[in-house]
């Protein structure tokens, strides 16, 4: 990568390329069964906590390694580059992705009844190679108590997931070639901060960071409440520290019960990761949030009982989208370069990319022209295609952009897709039932975008710059753990639906995706929907909200509203809903420490909050390794939202 930024390219050995390659496998299964059977939510909040516990298991082989054989053991950029591998696995195994895909996959011919009359209305748009069409073999995916190694059960799954596993190669391999392009942009000139690699950095390249009485006050604290949790669990008498508290439940009187879900979490690892955002966006995110729920209790205080009047989902997704747009806008002039380079007009400075500005460009296009030959493939339209990805690429560049620039650990968008906002702008009728069949099954990859591909593969170069990995090698093995860790995260999910029942015993919602994927298109096609221009309208009001709080950031000094704040806390549902209240705190101690403390004891107080985030993160790891061994659910381990 970057030489000038890194400290030396380091070799990368087979063996640390190997043993990445066997903790994606793990992670992969670890992910999903934890996902599925407990609803334990590792990739709910990035950096994520199975990637980071896995780093730390490292770590401590790393120096039995050292003292009884150097030879083997890691080098740091080995030890970074491990963790990479395993962040891309987990953009991919568990209840954000996966999760989603696989109750789409198997739900239409399962679930199909003359009373729905899907065969009428959708059934025949799905191709034969797409997903499973034999409905009489899954029903041991459903009801578990059997097995994926039957021969009928491995006839039926082969052909869809080797197709699904190729297509999330191409569709993520597309967004690291996108990321490429903007490394430079990003990294080198714009300087982005990316705090959601400050964890793993600190853990691998600062040899005092283990040693800092603030890390482990930090991680004491959190590590304390944790293991209370765990041992409530396992023995109800002992006490615990509540994960969460609903102030909504309280609040009955008109029009103050339209406020909608407010909840206080008291996640000690969201206070530690949002130490690192900017005070303006810190308080740009809670800000926007209340602001939403004054909204609908103005609403309701005007006589307008129905919420989803106010159209905040359309006005954020707009405002995505603008994010994307004022980002490329931004970097036009990097772009512009990059192009003049690949004609031949101007000569461009590629001689610290890990591939050249031409590699990258033919490799960005050949995955691009895949993913629309799957598509064409499958039934969808090349017009539809082309509109479908280009707001896929705007949601990605937008993430990605957010968390490069301000590192929120946790963007939930749900009712913010594609697929939504298509039929807002083009109706039922244009788009036509084979596409939006086909979108249907799209649906997973931007239906909550927690553990989105595009912002951890951007921050993993960052790593990698950073940690001195060699470019080449990172962007290899990234690919071989998106490739590998597709086949290995399908082979999870049949393998847990098999033997213990996504509607028997698995708490996770993978047997239920399949309604919320399948519902809203039977009802498109059965009631048609035309044109929505008062969405559409909201949507380009969003959109030029966006750049207004853009204007009045660079025009006006004290103006403190950040954009990102506004996307990230101005839908409906998602953003930080769950995690305002840590965010708010976090915001608060920054402020009073810069206040009246100044920059030298914000620094010096960063081993604490990063300690926060270990001593919550490593403890709930070892919960969930004591629940597999106990077969016991364990909710301290992670299971829900608010943990």
């Amino acid at each position: 990568m970057n030489q000038q930024s890194s400290s030396t390219t380091e070799v990368i050995s087979k063996k640390a390329i190997i043993v990445g390659l066997i903790l994606v496998v793990v992670n992969a299964y670890w992910v999903g069964i934890a996902s599925e059977l407990w609803y334990a939510v590792y990739t709910l909040v990035s950096p994520f906590s199975n990637a980071v516990f896995t780093l730390v298991v490292l770590l401590i082989l790393n120096i039995a390694l050292r003292k009884f054989s150097p030879r083997i053991a890691f080098t740091p950029a080995e030890l970074l580059l491990i963790y990479i591998m395993v962040t891309m696995v987990s953009t991919i195994s568990g209840h954000a992705m996966m999760a989603i895909l696989m109750g789409t996959l198997a739900h239409p011919f399962w679930f199909a009844t003359p009373e729905n009359e899907w065969a009428q209305l959708f059934l025949h748009h799905i191709p034969e190679w797409l997903t499973v069409h034999d409905a009489e073999w899954l029903a041991g995916y459903y009801e578990g108590e059997s097995s994926l190694y039957f021969q009928e059960h491995l006839r039926i799954w082969i052909k869809p997931v080797l197709i699904w596993s190729s297509f999330i190669f191409l569709l993520y391999g597309s967004l690291l070639c996108l990321g490429l392009m903007l490394r430079k942009q990003w990294m080198e000139r714009e300087k982005l901060s990316f705090p959601l690699t400050q964890l793993p950095l600190q853990m691998v390249t600062n040899r005092k960071f283990f040693l800092s009485r603030a890390l482990w006050i930090g991680f004491g604290i959190a590590a304390l409440l944790r293991v209370m949790g765990g041992l409530h669990d396992l023995f109800p008498v002992i006490p615990t520290f509540p994960t969460s508290f609903r102030l909504d439940r309280y609040i009955t009187e008109r029009p103050w019960n339209a406020i909608g879900y407010v909840s206080m979490s008291f996640n000690l690892a969201i206070v530690g990761l949002t130490y690192f955002m900017p005070l303006d966006l810190a308080f740009s995110t809670w800000f926007f949030f209340w602001l939403t729920r004054a909204e609908r209790v103005l609403a309701s205080s005007l006589g307008l009982t129905n919420i989803g009047k106010l159209y905040l989902n359309e006005r954020a997704s707009g405002a995505w989208v603008g994010i994307a747009v004022l980002t490329i806008w931004m970097g036009r002039r990097h772009f512009i370069r990059f192009f003049k380079h690949l004609i031949g007009i101007e000569q461009g400075d590629d001689a610290t990319e890990p591939f050249s500005y031409r590699t990258t460009a033919i490799l960005t296009v050949l995955s691009i022209v895949g993913v629309f030959v799957f598509c064409y493939l499958a039934g969808m339209s090349l017009w539809v295609i082309a509109v479908f990805y280009l707001l896929f690429v705007a949601f990605a560049i937008a993430i990605g952009r957010v968390r490069a620039e301000l590192g929120p650990p946790y963007h939930e968008v749900i009712g913010i897709n594609p697929r939504g906002m298509m039929v807002n702008m083009f109706g039922t009728r244009n788009l036509g039932a084979s596409n939006l069949t086909i979108m249907t099954f799209l649906y997973a990859f931007n239906r909550c975008n927690r553990s989105h591909p595009m912002p951890n593969q951007v921050e993993s170069l960052r790593i990698g710059d950073r940690g001195g990995i060699p470019g080449k090698t990172l962007l290899l093995c990234m690919a071989l753990a998106i490739g590998i860790g597709a086949v290995a995260t399908f082979w999870t999910y049949l393998q847990v639906g098999y033997q213990y029942g996504v509607l028997a015993r698995c708490e996770g919602h993978v047997g239920h995706f399949g309604w919320e994927s399948f519902n809203p298109l039977q009802s498109w096609l059965q009631y048609p929907k035309e044109v929505n221009y008062p969405a559409i309208t909201f949507m380009s009001g969003g959109f030029l909200f966006v750049f207004l709080l853009h204007f009045l950031r660079t025009h006006l000094m004290w103006w403190t509203l950040h954009p990102s704040g506004y996307v990230l806390s101005g839908a409906s549902w998602g953003g930080l809903i769950y995690f305002w209240f840590p965010v708010m705190v976090s915001w608060l101690i920054k402020f009073m420490i810069l206040k009246f403390s100044g920059w030298q004891a914000y620094r010096r107080a960063i081993p604490f909050f990063l300690g926060l985030v270990l001593g919550d993160f490593v403890p709930r790891s070892v919960l969930s390794l004591i629940s597999f061994v106990m077969n016991l659910y364990m909710p301290s381990s992670g299971a829900g939202h608010s943990l």
